[in-house]
């Protein structure tokens, strides 16, 4: 693979819905510009960019994957991105080192939440985009059907480049609009052909909404055409590269990925338009003084770059870096900001999918990979060690879906650990707890589908089998009156023997921890004695009597009492307060207390009443509604935390993917009586499995 400098190099990651084309599309650009010399199929499984087994097995991308392109004396570093969303994530990343994307709709199905959402985030992140039409060859393909929805959807900034030519209800060619030239597919090459008169009307409407939008982009094009002059090829081009840099304008190209037709049309259309890293916004940096500096790209500066992806497997780690300014050579060292080491850069290679070629050197705005890197992981910048800067990294959504994960066969909970402590090194998204308290393993993931994947890659790669049950969840005891009881404890077995006796007095206390208190009289329990006291009460709240989870907001008070010179001790007191505090607490009316959580539910205004009736089956109290951005409104509610195990599953089938959530702990509160009982019963079940 050649050296290009950054004027020739697009990175350019594809967005939209899953199944829309985006890796089909990859395919075949890389096949149109003979990178590869075979069309591979999602279907068959033997596309470059979905090489992973979970991949191939599943139909469908799981990650973030490279694909450069070679065309025209320029490189492309196409990032295809998984367009479900429970693989976000890899969306993030890509997006992170893009600098300029493609949204992908197809002319059947048209705009889809997946589409919307791409939308949103380029928007957002500020990233030049243009739309492709994809599969306009199938039956029941509508390309101009599904172009007008997406003007009606994202505005007039739509733009047409290229339109097919439609010949009796069939798609021979595409015209491209600015040079007016048709092309038709002949032995897998795209030749120019006449442009059909039947579709002659079409393209001169649609050069005109080009003519529009240049005439946007600034003043003396606007003047030219209010006179009514025609804008040359040169104009036209410029005016759309300012309109895709600026955010005015979204190109639309269209063609098929399994004929070919307009897969060179969006290359030459790239590089027409969109930024090479150069032009591209710049990047900001802190400084080790903390002052906030703007990244210069140029092949002569400082080496600068950002890690924004990571693979593991058995041979250890890759991670997938863009460099900024400067070029990254092998045998350099580069300085981590984040660990504060240092770096030795070992083999850099260019990946194309699942293969790996060895190069020398990663030069600016390109991006490589590079083995074994000791410390550095997702998101970190490298830089030189003589000027240290630091670089934002990747803010990835918070997963919101969470599962227990149980071992099927008993003793393998710590390769579970371990592998997923692997795992994590590639995807920074998922998160795991060992909940000491309910005595399971919990990973949280963006959806059923992210967590099943993690597992399927524990089973491959570690050889785990696990189960995925529901989380427990950690409720909490406390009584409501107050009461005095006693606990003696004699034992007699020759020699010394055992005796402690206490009497206490148990009530609902003002803070969560157990508060303790001694009122004795005239040494009835000596003073030694308080601290074991105390100490078995302690050991005694771990587990309430209801249903065995921890009693919070206790006062018990230490008020009588006896004690034997001989055999009194520490041992027995602790035991005679443990005595005392299992006759108590259920002569206190001990009741189950409930995680309650704050939510917050971002919904387009058209899912309100569905997302309200569903949060009163839940038992929740919506507390109001408030106007968010973009014709959105905020939902804000109390729920209990054990209606919310599926509702990230819920809630995007719901509102279809468009709807969003925060969900954080508050408080506890008693449990309604019904649900106490369920509980209880429940507790029992599993306590006896264990």
């Amino acid at each position: 693979m050649n050296v290009y400098p950054a004027t020739k190099i697009r990175n350019v990651c594809l967005l939209g819905h899953g199944g829309d084309g985006k890796t089909s599309l990859v395919e075949s650009l890389l096949y149109m510009t003979k990178n590869i010399d075979r069309l591979g199929k999602v279907s068959d499984g033997n596309t470059v960019s979905d090489f992973d087994s979970e991949e191939i097995k599943r139909k469908f991308s799981v990650s973030a994957s490279i694909a450069p392109v070679e065309f025209y004396d320029h490189k492309f570093n196409f990032i295809d991105t998984p367009g479900y969303f429970d693989f976000v994530g890899e969306v993030y990343q890509a997006m992170r080192v893009a600098d300029a994307a493609i949204i992908v709709c197809t002319a059947k199905t048209g705009v889809q939440v997946g589409t919307e959402l791409a939308w949103k985030r380029v928007n957002e992140k500020k990233i030049p985009r243009m739309f492709y039409i994809s599969k306009i060859d199938e039956e029941n393909a509508r390309y101009y059907p599904v172009y007008e929805q997406l003007r009606e959807k994202f505005g007039v900034s739509v733009c047409p480049m290229v339109i097919p030519a439609i010949v009796d209800e069939k798609i021979i060619g595409i015209i491209d609009l600015i040079p007016m030239k048709a092309y038709e597919l002949k032995d897998g090459a795209a030749v120019e052909m006449p442009i059909p008169p039947q579709c002659m009307e079409r393209a001169l409407m649609a050069r005109g909404q080009i003519a529009e939008s240049v005439a946007e982009t600034c003043e003396e094009y606007m003047d030219k055409y209010f006179a009514g002059e025609e804008f040359t090829i040169e104009e036209y081009m410029d005016g759309v590269k300012r309109g895709v840099m600026d955010g005015t304008l979204a190109p639309v190209f269209t063609g098929s990925a399994f004929t070919g037709i307009g897969s060179l049309a969006l290359l030459r259309g790239l590089i027409g338009y969109s930024p090479c890293p150069i032009d591209a916004p710049k990047d900001m940096a802190v400084t080790e003084e903390n002052e906030l500096v703007e990244i210069t790209v140029g092949d002569d500066d400082s080496p600068l770059a950002i890690v924004f992806k990571t693979v593991s497997d058995q041979y250890g780690k890759v991670s997938f870096f863009k460099v900024l300014s400067g070029k990254v050579e092998s045998d350099m060292s580069l300085f981590n900001p984040r660990t504060g080491e240092t770096e030795k850069i070992g083999h850099l290679y260019h990946v194309v999918g699942k293969k790996r070629v060895d190069v020398d050197e990663i030069t600016t705005g390109d991006i490589g990979a590079v083995a074994k890197l000791a410390v550095t992981r997702t998101g970190d910048t490298l830089c030189a060690s003589n000027k240290k800067v630091h670089l934002t990294g990747i803010n990835f959504p918070i997963p919101t879906y969470s599962l227990a994960v149980n071992p099927k066969v008993k003793g393998g909970e710590e390769k579970i650990a371990s592998g997923l402590a692997r795992l994590a090194e590639e995807d920074v998204t998922f998160k795991t707890v060992n909940n000491s308290e309910t005595r399971q393993f919990v990973v949280t993931g963006y959806g059923d589908i992210h967590i099943d994947v993690l597992c399927s890659k524990l089973k491959a790669r570690f050889n785990v089998d696990v189960d995925l049950v529901e989380p427990r969840v950690p409720y909490r005891e406390k009584i409501r009156k107050k009461v005095k009881v006693q606990g003696r404890h004699k034992k007699q077995s020759g020699g010394h023997g055992q005796f402690g006796d206490v009497w206490i007095e148990f009530q609902p206390g003002d803070v969560e921890d157990l508060v303790f208190e001694e009122k004795i009289v005239g040494g009835a329990v000596p003073k030694n004695f308080f601290p074991a006291v105390e100490k078995g009460l302690r050991d005694s709240i771990a587990k309430g009597v209801l249903a065995g989870f921890p009693v919070v907001y206790l006062k018990a008070t230490l008020v009588d009492g006896s004690y034997h010179d001989v055999d009194s001790s520490e041992m027995a007191f602790k035991v005679a307060a443990n005595l005392a505090y299992k006759a108590g607490l259920p002569q206190a009316d001990p009741v189950l207390l409930e995680p309650i959580g704050s939510l917050k539910v971002y919904i387009p205004d058209s899912y309100m009443g569905d997302v309200i009736g569903d949060l009163n089956k839940r038992r929740g109290r919506v507390l109001g509604m408030n106007p968010a951005e973009g014709g959105n409104s905020v939902v804000e509610a109390e729920v209990p935390m054990a209606e919310m195990n599926t509702y990230t599953i819920d809630l995007r089938s719901m509102t279809q993917g468009r709807g969003s959530f925060e969900f954080n702990f508050e408080r506890y509160e008693d449990a309604p009586f019904n649900i106490q009982q369920k509980i209880i019963d429940e507790r029992k079940a599993y306590m006896e499995e264990d």
